[in-house]
Parts: structure tokens; sequence; C-alpha cells
């Protein structure tokens, strides 16, 4: 398959190369020191499971240059997304599929709005992986895999054929009926982990083992289900307590993406996390203090770190 990974940082990096060493024609879509090295050394990935690398790995910054593929990964920032969709438009000219791997729930809606057509489908990436240094990717999931799904739950040709690729590539992918409800599953944890690691800096080691920070997961993951249940998406009823066990489990030194952003001064996907949280609580009438507060701590880092105060003297 001829594969554009629209992305490529820790997600988009970690399956692309995956796919791509399983044989599949990828092709990177980066910028900058990253772009440089992937195309002067090739991409390398390391992690608990084994260390690949690619080489020669396809990089470009220009997405014509190699128009049409078969599948976009897209896996930019949710502040990227209405440029990075204008982008990869040549891609998609011959029917080919984009699957949003993006953080949050409403990736794929967006990137149709620009494109005018439901080329996009919405997807949930289960992996831990950041840019270690440029051409680096480094992993610390033991399973990662991929869920993704059509808006109206079929299970198409197209997403058939790219899981049945996904499995051959060595992770886990699965088509599933409801991606609505996948995707808001998922984010009730992701959006209550980002904001947790990033408020303490501290890792899931951390937060999710000293009792009063755990208090706090339990309030963001609550008021996250809430809104969630509000939107139409039916959840168990303990599935609360389901994030907070399954929380304690995660690898002690796991980080949310966004804990990594403001620790290097980057921008934030605040705004589609806890930011739609408190949006959407307001516009359903439900309480989100928890999230209300992280909006707000946050907000003077969302388009990085600010500038240092000048110290005035009398």
């Amino acid at each position: 398959m001829r594969i554009a990974v629209m992305g490529a940082g820790g997600v988009g990096g970690y399956y692309g190369a995956r796919l791509a060493h399983a044989g599949h024609d990828v092709t990177f879509i980066a910028r900058g020191d990253h772009l440089r090295a992937l195309n002067a050394k090739g991409l390398t990935l390391r992690g608990p499971a084994d260390d690949i690398v690619v080489s020669p790995a396809h990089a470009t910054d220009d997405p014509s240059e190699i128009a049409p593929v078969d599948v976009v990964l897209f896996c930019v920032k949710l502040f990227d997304t209405e440029d990075a969709a204008r982008a990869c438009q040549p891609l998609l000219e011959n029917g080919g599929l984009c699957v949003s791997l993006q953080n949050g729930v409403d990736g794929q809606h967006r990137i149709n709005a620009v494109l005018g057509k439901p080329v996009a489908i919405g997807g949930l990436a289960f992996v831990s992986a950041v840019i270690e240094s440029p051409g680096v990717i480094r992993y610390v999931s033991t399973s990662p895999s991929i869920q993704f799904g059509e808006a109206d739950g079929r299970a198409s040709e197209r997403t058939t054929r790219f899981r049945d690729a996904c499995i051959a590539a060595g992770f886990g992918a699965e088509v599933v009926p409801d991606i609505r409800a996948a995707q808001w599953r998922k984010f009730v944890g992701l959006t209550t982990n980002a904001a947790l690691t990033s408020l303490a800096r501290q890792p899931a080691g951390v937060v999710y083992h000293d009792p009063d920070l755990l208090a706090l997961a339990r309030a963001g993951f609550s008021e996250a289900a809430a809104v969630a249940k509000a939107a139409g998406v039916e959840l168990p009823v303990d599935f609360v307590e389901q994030n907070v066990e399954k929380h304690r489990k995660f690898p002690a030194g796991m980080y949310a993406s966004m804990y990594h952003d403001l620790a290097r001064g980057r921008r934030l996907e605040l705004e589609s996390l806890s930011g739609l949280i408190v949006r959407e609580g307001r516009e359903h009438a439900i309480p989100t203090p928890f999230h209300a507060f992280a909006y707000a701590c946050l907000k003077p880092y969302v388009n990085g770190a600010p500038a240092a105060p000048v110290e005035r003297t009398s």
C-alpha cells in the first residue's frame, strides 16, 4: 500500500515505521530537523518490544510530491488540523482513505469540513511514543494498537484492507462499529491524564499513586464521563473506577503527550482537551471544576512557553 504519514511525531512515526518495515511504501510528512534527519539517516524506532531502523526513509514537507496515496495516517496536533487537511488534499484525490489518529473526538469532522467530502474517518492510537531526537522515536508501550471505523459503522473494504496491513506489520488493529463512542471512551481518560501529568509535572507512577492526586484524577474522569453521557455516549456504571484502575497500571514513567509539549515550550492541545470538556459542560449545564481549573492554569502556555517576566526594581 502507498501510505502517507501526515505528522511524523511519536504516534505517526511509530505506526509509519512499522508499516514501512513490513514493506509498504510509506512517506513521512515532516519538517525541520526531524525531516532532515529522516532524509539523511532514516527513522529509528526504539522501545521495549524491539528496535528497528527504516533506512532509507522517504520523507518530505510537500505532500503534493507523492500524491496520490491509498491511506493517509493523519497524526498532526489538533491545533494544526485545518492547515494539514488542506495540505493533504492532493494525497486523497483518487479516493484514498484518511484515518485520523489525533487526540480528541472531532478530528475527522474538522478534516472533512476542510476537504468538503467524507474521506476521513475517526481512529484511536494506543501507543505512548515521542521524538527522542531528530530521526529517533522512543516508545514505551508494550502492545501498541489502533482502532478506527466508518461513521456509519459498516466494515468497509477499505477499512478491512488497512486493518489487515496493520496486523501484518506487527501491531494490533481493529475496525470498530461505533467509532464516536470509542473516541469518547478513550477521551475521558486521555483528557484527564493530559491535564494531571501536565499540572503536576509528574508521570503516571506518581499521579495515580498519590492519594491527593488520585482524588483529582477521579474528579476529572467523572466530569468527562458526565459530558460524554450528555453527548449520547453509553458508558458502564463503573466506568470511572475502570479508568482509575487502568491508569494505576500505566508504566510508572509514562506522561501524556501534552506534558512533553509543555516541557519543551511548544503549543498545547489544551483547547481540544480540557477546553472541550469545559465548553461541552457549559452547553449541557454540567459542572466541570477540575477541567476548568486545569484549563485556566495551563492556558498561559497554550501557544508555547510565555515570555519570562521582566524584573523591576524600585
